[in-house]
């Protein structure tokens, strides 16, 4: 008897080790919720004979993301997943030849008229199981314009499509694979991306393929968004230099003969410390004259709430009988309507800007920003000369915006608005 006991215990034993190492798992049905707007698919994990796992393997959809009701696809996709589990019980391999596997067992489909036809399936290429480079890009662009603010999505589109024209021009179609991009390939399209640009423009396309591709993969399209292993390369950025008293006042003088409008619109910038594309937002309802203060759309907050200094208030035209609804700065009025993207209405004000600066020989090193930087300066150094340096930054971060000390002083460094004072008698 104890024997048969023993005997017994190393046949479960061998029966459980089985169990244990079974080389994939049972296919499922993946429905999205019952979302018919989603890709259904059917997909499995397969162990990788390299590193002995089970690895998830590309979702197989065949037709089934043609049907339009949730039946059809619970039915077509089920007749994959019983056709799938059958062939990798005849022991059919990702990693391997199955030739002879697949044809003698075909995984059937279904059409419309729910005839039954072979789908070429072949699970050693995986490829043929992936939707096409077109439809992959689609998606992406379909989801990534729904989180995306109206001034953050026309670029991450040209990126994307920029890429799209260089895979078809390299011969890799739209109609191939998903799978047909490697790693190799996107590096080689940011090396041209280089080539003909820069560090930092190359590095911004880097983010936007990157964003689109980690799409593909929480959508399960793809295995992994192998972009986010691409190097950034070390690139100096750009920045508006600070504008001298001198200077600052003589271009007021000169906009104040010649353009009011843009006066008035760089003033936003200079006092109330707005980007200019905030300003672009203002619209007549967000300025508030009895409580003074204006709402703002911010970069880094829904909407921000800035008090109005005196020194603008005091510019400001008679706004009681404008329409609310109405932007407060448009190409030829105060208060009127102006239905444009706000980077072109922020194109069309520096463009305006560049007359100013083609006036007085100004370099792409001055621009809009400078006012900013020029005015955070020269409140920051006023502040430095009745309090320390802690309490100056602490009392410049309430009007500034900025939401870390931190911030706030890597900004003021790049603008160079903290200089130490002369320490000539050291050196005697």
């Amino acid at each position: 008897m104890f024997k048969f006991n023993v005997h017994l215990l190393n046949e479960y034993a061998n029966a459980y080790d089985l169990t244990a190492k079974k080389d994939f798992s049972a296919p499922k049905i993946y429905d999205a919720n019952g979302d018919l707007t989603k890709r259904w698919y059917v997909y499995f994990s397969y162990r990788d004979p390299a590193t002995g796992k089970l690895t998830r393997q590309t979702p197989i959809y065949g037709s089934a993301n043609t049907f339009k009701t949730k039946q059809e696809r619970y039915e077509i996709l089920n007749t994959y997943r019983k056709q799938l589990l059958a062939l990798l019980e005849k022991g059919i391999s990702p990693y391997e030849n199955n030739t002879d596997i697949i044809e003698n067992t075909s995984i059937a489909s279904q059409n419309n008229d729910n005839s039954a036809k072979p789908l070429q399936l072949s699970i050693a290429n995986p490829e043929q199981d992936t939707i096409s480079i077109k439809e992959a890009f689609d998606l992406a662009l379909k989801t990534k314009k729904s989180v995306l603010s109206k001034t953050s999505f026309p670029s991450f589109n040209s990126n994307v499509n920029r890429f799209e024209k260089w895979l078809i021009a390299k011969g890799i179609a739209n109609h191939q694979s998903i799978l047909a991009i490697t790693k190799k390939t996107v590096i080689e399209y940011l090396n041209e991306v280089l080539e003909n640009t820069s560090p930092r423009t190359r590095n911004n396309t880097r983010i936007d393929l990157s964003s689109m591709f980690q799409v593909l993969e929480d959508n399960e399209i793809i295995k992994e968004n192998f972009i986010k292993k691409i190097n950034v390369l070390k690139a100096t950025p750009e920045r508006n230099k600070t504008y001298s008293t001198t200077l600052q006042s003589d271009i007021y003088e000169y906009m104040q003969a010649h353009d009011e409008i843009l006066l008035l619109y760089v003033k936003f910038i200079s006092y109330n410390y707005l980007r200019p594309i905030e300003v672009c937002r203002l619209k007549v309802g967000d300025i508030d004259l009895k409580d003074r203060k204006l709402y703002v759309k911010a970069k880094n907050s829904p909407v921000k709430t800035k008090i109005i200094p005196e020194i603008l208030l005091n510019d400001l035209p008679d706004l009681s009988k404008m329409d609310k609804n109405h932007y407060l700065f448009t190409p030829f009025a105060m208060g009127g309507e102006w239905e444009t993207a706000e980077t072109d209405k922020r194109d069309y004000f520096s463009k305006r800007f560049k007359k100013v600066k083609d006036h007085f020989k100004l370099g792409k090193e001055y621009g809009l920003y400078s006012f900013r930087h020029t005015f955070i300066t020269k409140l920051y150094n006023e502040f430095a000369k009745q309090m320390t340096p802690f309490e100056a930054k602490s009392k410049l971060m309430l009007i500034t915006g900025h939401n870390t000390m931190d911030a706030l002083e890597k900004y003021l460094r790049d603008i160079d608005a903290v200089l130490p004072e002369d320490y000539s008698r050291f050196l005697d």
